[in-house]
């Protein structure tokens, strides 16, 4: 072999060395990257007490760490009975990241438990955090002693608190005035009309005119045509009554037909001849079921008519009219009682739900 040829296998050899050492070096800086820590908060709790273990796990922020996983129990007689979601925090400008797992555990036997490295996997490479020691014990129980132990004491009734108990007593206030909107809807809703009655304001006529109105129903109605006479002059005098009480202001619908005329000629009004005639024909033909002729009941119509004109009042223009209320009753639409259907519906499955819970409230607390 040459000079020259040894000479060149003596570089390819500390070449591939150094090349070694180097990767050997980057693993293990790789390697001392990663750190995994356990701390217990608690190295002795009582029977039942619960205690929480801390894993955390240092790395570069581009590598990923897979936790352990336990199921129910972290070792025989210690048992997890909670994983809080891992916490990640960012170190060094987003460089490194510190990712921290918490469980919460618990024992029902005492004894001194030995928990073993965690093993975190990041990459492909496995890392285990130091061991830990946990200590249960049982509390301390004097049995030199029977006298003190005592029996298992009963269920106490949380005190009274108005707070606790605001809601159900405003929702039962608030069902009663809804009880009563219900009945009053179904009400409306049985009688076909509006929820809201329509007031319409007008003036108040005088008795002349309320007597000329209705006596000019009755001429157009001609009900003594159709055998009906009584009826007519009952319509008749009853209208003659009304005005003569308004006009004259004495009780008119009270007293007899002979009563009124007597009044009236203490009044010394006109055309009491005809209105005394028109009167006893009145009284024949109700009491003594006379039968009048058709120009006998015209002619009592216009003595009627007659007598108004003759003792009317006279207007006075300067006197504004006393206004009336007139209640107007009018049918509901279809739409509308619709609507009204379905408002007795809900306000009714409203009254239920608080009727409902109400109910529940008094049972958890009588029951």
């Amino acid at each position: 072999m040459s000079k020259y040829t040894l000479l060149k296998s003596r570089k390819f050899f500390i070449a591939l060395s150094c090349l070694a050492l180097s990767s050997f070096a980057s693993q293990k800086m790789l390697a001392q990257s990663v750190t995994v820590d356990a701390t217990i908060d608690s190295l002795q709790v009582m029977i039942g007490q619960q205690a929480h273990i801390q894993l955390q796990v240092s790395m570069d922020a581009k590598q990923k760490a897979i936790f352990p996983h336990f199921k129910d129990y972290l070792i025989k007689g210690i048992e997890i009975i909670g994983v809080a979601k891992p916490d990640t925090q960012y170190l060094n400008n987003k460089q490194r990241m510190l990712i921290t797992q918490k469980y919460t555990v618990t024992s029902f036997d005492s004894a001194l438990y030995y928990i073993p490295p965690f093993s975190v996997k990041v990459g492909t490479v496995a890392y285990k955090s130091k061991s830990l020691a946990l200590k249960v014990y049982s509390p301390r129980v004097d049995v030199s002693h029977p006298e003190k132990f005592y029996p298992q004491k009963g269920v106490m009734n949380p005190p009274f608190v108005w707070a606790d108990w605001a809601e159900t007593i405003f929702l039962s206030i608030l069902s009663i005035p809804l009880l009563f909107l219900i009945i009053y809807f179904i009400i409306r809703f049985r009688d076909n009309k509006p929820i809201i009655r329509h007031i319409k304001i007008e003036p108040k006529l005088p008795p002349h005119k309320q007597a000329m109105n209705e006596i000019e129903r009755i001429k157009v109605e001609r009900i003594w045509q159709k055998g009906l006479s009584k009826e007519y002059y009952t319509e008749l005098t009853d209208t003659l009554r009304t005005y003569i009480q308004e006009r004259f202001g004495f009780s008119a619908m009270e007293m007899t037909s002979s009563e009124i005329i007597e009044k009236l000629m203490e009044l010394e009004a006109k055309d009491i001849n005809d209105l005394k005639f028109l009167f006893q024909t009145a009284d024949l033909v109700k009491f003594a079921k006379h039968s009048p002729m058709m120009n006998e009941n015209d002619s009592n119509l216009l003595s009627a008519i007659s007598f108004i004109n003759e003792t009317k009042a006279e207007e006075l223009t300067d006197i504004k009219p006393v206004p009336t209320e007139i209640t107007v009753e009018e049918k509901r639409s279809r739409r509308a009682k619709t609507l009204l259907a379905v408002g007795i519906v809900v306000l009714s499955a409203a009254v239920a739900a608080i009727i409902a819970h109400v109910a529940l409230r008094l049972a958890d607390m009588f029951i």
